[in-house]
């Protein structure tokens, strides 16, 4: 299977590598307008490189031939643009998260990609996390009976510099709870499989970026927060991240809690603990098993070997031996509650999604 991938900078490297250990993925085609980041890339094809070629755009990349399926990793804020002239080509397209910074791009994506007739898949890597996988495999098969709440945190290093410091502005990110959030609201929604009503969110920037400038601009964007989610089937989710909590033992922590036990699942570590109840003052019954990562997938990228458990996945939508797991329709839900989640931040209030027009 043929591929091309539009954006070449630290995410789009990151799928370069994956695709190298991804069975009869040949790289074909790479763009970007930026000639430090296509070396980047032409660097990590190594000997793999001889005979892929450059363009400058997405819409070269497209009308080249040379590609089956195309991979789009460029700023968040350039998404519709990179994808207009990909859309019509027969093209499969594999679209980082978030699908878009606003709600009216993202939703003219989901109008394209579902008439499209092509493969389209939104890259919420967090999901194939494989301790993540098993511990929504096991919250949905029962493990904790009724699911009533879940809680995420996420408490990690600041962002990192991109080319041209596009990251550090809400208008090129569509904001924190946008840009970085989103794999957190998608894997709420997936977990509880309802979808969100309200949404209040306390966030500002308190730590990172206070001393940079960027042409005279200061960058605007959360660096910690709360959100609290309500969903149409009764769970309530809650949303800790801290973005200047890089000493920590584990980025992620996920809990679940039912009418019948609590699981949580630690990330890096691995490790999933079920604790089911036992009543006031009865001897604990936790059970601690963990996951293993295959180590090549751990190598290959920065999210715990889950890009390349997500390309085996989208390489089997594309070759027809599988369905498409995160449709356009999840990433622009993922925006949405970003999207109310920044809007609370700001205003101090609760915002229903029905706002949104959700």
């Amino acid at each position: 299977m043929r591929y091309g991938l539009v954006g070449t900078g630290m995410m789009g490297v990151e799928h370069l590598n994956n695709l190298a250990i991804t069975p009869g993925a040949v790289v074909t085609a790479i763009a970007d307008p930026t000639q430090r980041s296509l070396g980047w890339a032409k660097k990590a094809l190594g000997g793999r490189g001889e005979g892929v070629q450059s363009f400058a755009s997405s819409a070269a990349l497209a009308k080249s031939g040379l590609v089956d399926a195309v991979i789009v990793a460029s700023p968040n804020y350039t998404h519709r643009d990179v994808l207009t002239p990909l859309f019509g080509e027969g093209l499969a397209i594999l679209c980082e998260k978030p699908l878009a910074t606003t709600i009216p791009d993202a939703r003219w994506i989901v109008e394209q990609a579902e008439a499209s007739g092509r493969p389209f898949w939104t890259a919420m890597e967090y999901r194939y996390m494989p301790p993540a996988a098993e511990f929504i495999a096991q919250v949905h098969a029962g493990r904790v009976g009724a699911l009533k709440m879940l809680s995420i945190r996420e408490h990690r290093f600041p962002f990192l510099e991109k080319v041209a410091d596009w990251n550090r502005f809400n208008a090129n990110t569509g904001g924190t709870m946008v840009e970085k959030c989103c794999h957190f609201f998608d894997l709420m929604r997936l977990i509880t499989q309802s979808e969100a009503v309200r949404v209040y969110c306390s966030g500002s920037m308190d730590v990172n970026h206070l001393d940079e400038a960027y042409d005279g601009r200061t960058p605007d964007i959360i660096d910690n927060s709360y959100t609290t989610v309500d969903f149409a089937n009764g769970v309530r989710a809650m949303l800790d991240l801290s973005m200047f909590a890089d000493g920590a033992t584990n980025q992620e922590e996920i809990t679940a809690v039912g009418d019948k036990a609590r699981l949580d699942v630690l990330i890096p570590d691995g490790e999933i603990v079920y604790s089911p109840r036992v009543g006031f003052m009865n001897p604990k019954q936790v059970e601690r098993t963990t996951v293993h990562v295959d180590e090549a997938a751990l190598n290959a990228g920065s999210h715990h070997g889950s890009t390349f458990y997500e390309h085996q996945r989208f390489n089997a939508a594309v070759r027809g031996e599988g369905t498409v797991e995160v449709t356009a329709r999840d990433g622009l839900m993922a925006v949405a509650i970003g999207t109310a989640a920044e809007i609370s931040a700001r205003e101090h209030r609760v915002v229903e999604m029905s706002e949104l027009g959700f």
